[in-house]
């Protein structure tokens, strides 16, 4: 299965101590981004997952799996307005898995689709959590939220964090450790069994 990283927008606001060396922040800094990161944009790649090719067929096949928003978080504020499309995408692609992580669990209920019920088949989110003072915040959010498959990122772990009162097999699928990420790089696959 192919992996392919899926920004429809750009930019973000950081809002926790997690946020203090983000990878865009300096890898936009690093190619002399003239627009501020903390800028929300739609980019050119919004409709990714519905490209043909050159048949008119689907230019990523069935069974792609889209890491989404790796350069902003899926439900920042900012995108309230096209948010709505990302959903339709993952909707009609239906035939790929998608994912995101986000720090902003807490905007979760509001920001779902209609149609969301317990969760879109295809879709995996993870809970980003960097101290415990965040695990204890966000992850109860989290747990609370119709997700079928979850994933907990304590990444840029930051200080120790006792994470097992939330780690119900049942619930979470994964857990991901790791530290300031020096580059922006496609994600590694993760475990999802979805």
């Amino acid at each position: 299965m192919d992996s392919v990283t899926w920004n429809p927008w750009h930019g973000c606001r950081k809002i926790s101590a997690g946020c203090r060396h983000c990878y865009v922040y300096r890898e936009d800094a690093a190619f002399g981004t003239t627009v501020a990161t903390s800028e929300v944009r739609r980019t050119a790649s919004f409709y990714l997952p519905l490209q043909l090719n050159r048949r008119k067929v689907w230019k990523y096949p069935s069974g792609t799996e889209f890491a989404l928003c790796f350069t902003s978080d899926l439900l920042i504020e900012e995108a309230d307005g096209w948010r709505d499309e990302v959903w339709d995408i993952i909707r009609r692609r239906n035939d790929c898995r998608f994912f995101f992580f986000t720090k902003r669990i807490d905007r979760f209920a509001e920001c779902l689709p209609l149609d969301w019920g317990d969760g879109y088949p295809n879709v995996g989110v993870g809970c980003t959590v960097e101290n415990q003072d965040r695990a204890d915040y966000r992850l109860p959010i989290f747990l609370d939220a119709p997700i079928r498959h979850r994933m907990i990122i304590a990444a840029p772990l930051l200080e120790r964090i006792d994470l097992r009162s939330y780690l119900d097999p049942a619930r979470i699928m994964s857990v991901s450790v790791g530290g300031e990420v020096g580059q922006i790089c496609t994600p590694a696959r993760l475990p999802l069994g979805y």
